[in-house]
């Protein structure tokens, strides 16, 4: 009986320290939904180097930069 009633508390308590747990996005997310990307980074040290904010073309050439260095066929020069 005595058990019984221990595993019960076990498993209660268990159960309900989930219910404890601080939610996790939302306070502190860093960027806001309104600024486009590319108006975004001012002070950031991982800002791509040469790159300013507000540029949107310059943005635009350092993805499609970062794309290639991603792109399987270029990285081992096959034809």
């Amino acid at each position: 009986m005595i058990r019984t009633l221990v595993m019960t508390l076990a498993a209660s308590a268990f159960l309900l320290s989930a219910c404890g747990e601080k939610p996790q996005a939302g306070a502190n997310s860093a960027r806001k939904s309104n600024v486009p990307a590319w108006q975004g980074t001012d002070g950031s040290p991982y800002a791509a180097a040469g790159w300013k904010t507000g540029d949107q073309a310059a943005w635009e050439q350092q993805l499609r930069n970062r794309a290639q260095g991603q792109n399987e066929y270029t990285r081992a020069g096959t034809p």
